[in-house]
């Protein structure tokens, strides 16, 4: 079986957002031991001119879900906005988007191939295929903002290590 558009961004998607609901969990019940207000969390940054750790969960669930949606549409255009989400809500974020992810057939997905996608960004328009989109565009970004969430979480204290990040393995059968 070859390698596909489906196993190099679905089956990524779904590994790091099962880990990142994992480590939202156990980075809540972190917090609520030691008596720290989830809302602070929600606004924390690593530095100044950092988006806080609600946008780190926005952003990771729109490149995920919403990447696989603009490369159907051929559309992608950033977050709108900075909502006003608590913990519960981005802890309900990642389920929708991990739900939504997990309904998509390697099929769906790999007809894909080929597709034209644009970000769209104010003025400004860039040119994608949906795998150019996907590989170049949206898993880099996935990634980065997963990392950032995870390393917030960390240095509020939360007792997590790589695993916690890195999810359940897709090991041989």
């Amino acid at each position: 079986m070859a390698f596909s558009l489906y196993d190099a961004t679905v089956a990524n998607y779904l590994q790091i957002l099962g880990a990142v609901s994992g480590f939202l969990d156990k980075g809540l019940a972190h917090f609520k031991e030691k008596g720290v207000d989830p809302a602070e969390i929600v606004e924390t940054r690593l530095f100044p001119d950092m988006l806080p750790f609600r946008f780190q969960v926005v952003s990771l669930a729109h490149h995920s879900r919403g990447a696989m949606e603009a490369a159907k549409n051929g559309v992608f255009v950033p977050p709108s906005g900075k909502p006003d989400l608590d913990y519960a809500a981005l802890q309900a974020l990642v389920t929708e988007a991990r739900n939504e992810l997990s309904g998509l057939t390697p099929d769906a997905v790999n007809a894909l191939v080929g597709r034209d996608v644009t970000f769209k960004f104010g003025d400004h328009a860039l040119p994608f295929t949906a795998e150019g989109f996907l590989m170049s565009f949206s898993l880099p970004n996935f990634f980065f903002h997963s990392a950032t969430a995870y390393d917030i979480l960390r240095h509020k204290g939360a007792p997590l290590g790589k695993r916690d990040f890195m999810g359940r393995l897709n090991l041989k059968k």
